[in-house]
């Protein structure tokens, strides 16, 4: 856990060294303000509600999880540097997990930096603090998933701009079952269990203030599901 926790360090501070982490923690905020407050009818309704706010996470992540993971494994394997890697006395799960924690504290770090937008909203009003904090728990859980999942992609090809489209695709598909689910001709059962795999469904559950052992379950599944994925494909490559 130490060398995970010394090259998630390395990560986080590399992700400063380029464009990603500035536009990433401007993007964030700048993007979840400017829909709620602007250009959603938070004024309009007159009530302190985040819920408009939290709903706009699952898109955003679209655009921005795979923006900071696409680089993390193409980039070491298109400058080699990831022969480099293999060859310290690290294990595959250790360099793995390192990645992950690095690109998670970023994310981290951006919605942080969205504070200030209930902040503004517990100023004008009453703000009930269960579903902010149910909704932030959330948005960390969402956001381990969406990263897991652009480093799995990322470790499959050298360009990042591929990992990028990559990640935007297969997220945006993880969200779509919800909108689906009515259009298709479908039985009840199969609704259900289209509506089971949303990651938009689960995350809203939880931006109401309810937190349920089976949307825990589907995040930390995903994203350990994903973790592993990513550790066979570069174990495989190792040995090759």
């Amino acid at each position: 856990m130490k060398r995970a926790l010394l090259l998630a360090k390395r990560e986080c501070w590399a992700a400063f060294d380029s464009p990603v982490a500035y536009l990433v923690l401007a993007a964030l905020p700048v993007l979840t303000a400017t829909f709620f407050f602007l250009l959603g009818n938070f004024f309009a309704e007159g009530s302190a509600d985040m819920r408009a706010f939290f709903a706009l996470l699952p898109v955003v992540f679209v655009l921005i999880a795979p923006a900071i993971t696409m680089r993390m494994w193409s980039e070491e394997r298109r400058s080699g540097t990831e022969e480099l890697l293999f060859s310290y006395p690290f294990r595959v799960r250790e360099l793995v997990l390192g990645k992950f924690l690095g690109a998670w504290a970023l994310l981290a770090l951006a919605l942080v930096a969205t504070a200030w937008t209930p902040l503004t909203v517990a100023w004008l009003g009453d703000v009930d603090p269960g579903p902010m904090v149910g909704g932030y728990f959330g948005a960390l859980l969402l956001g381990a998933a969406c990263l897991s999942a652009g480093l799995f992609l990322s470790a499959l090809t050298q360009n990042q701009i591929v990992a990028w489209l990559l990640g935007v695709l297969l997220l945006a598909i993880l969200n779509l079952p919800a909108l689906l689910a009515p259009m298709l001709a479908v039985s009840p059962g199969w609704s259900q269990l289209l509506l089971a795999f949303d990651m938009n469904e689960r995350f809203s559950a939880m931006s109401r203030g309810v937190v349920s052992f089976g949307d825990l379950s589907y995040f930390v599944g995903l994203t350990v599901m994903f973790l592993c994925l990513n550790g066979l494909v570069l174990e495989r490559r190792r040995w090759r």
